[in-house]
């Protein structure tokens, strides 16, 4: 079943996080995407402003997969945007990353499709004219 949640601005932000939180579950795979630009990183950054992770957040576009603590836990933030091919993934040691049981939020995870977990949460952003935005999020089973 998917859920949706519509944000008018930035404003917007914490609560469209606490949503997804509470939408999540026990899920600790989430593959987020969206076209370039509708604010995948901005969303994550806000998630694990609200997990409670003290560091900076950013898009680790270039290292592929930034790490933080929150609390006793560890969050893996990946952008997978600039990989090629499944076996550059491989190489980076997805799987490790994936079967840790630390929450892992996916940015572009089209290529790693054939590695996810049988479950996994999966949100898309969309945007509209008017600059609104609305996510969408459903469980994958």
């Amino acid at each position: 079943m998917k859920s949706t949640y519509d944000l008018s601005g930035p404003e917007d932000l914490a609560a469209a996080a606490d949503w997804l939180l509470r939408e999540a579950g026990d899920s600790k795979i989430w593959c987020i995407e969206g076209p370039m630009g509708v604010g995948k990183t901005t969303l994550i950054a806000s998630v694990c402003s609200r997990l409670g992770v003290e560091d900076a957040v950013s898009s680790p576009t270039y290292g592929l997969v930034n790490e933080y603590r929150a609390g006793g836990q560890t969050v893996y933030h990946f952008d997978l945007y600039r990989l090629k091919s499944i076996g550059e993934a491989l190489d980076m040691g997805i799987e490790t990353y994936l079967d840790s049981g630390s929450l892992c939020l996916i940015e572009w995870p089209e290529i790693i499709q054939p590695l996810l977990p049988l479950a996994y949460l999966q949100i898309t952003l969309r945007i509209f004219e008017d600059r609104t935005r609305q996510l969408i999020c459903e469980h994958v089973c």
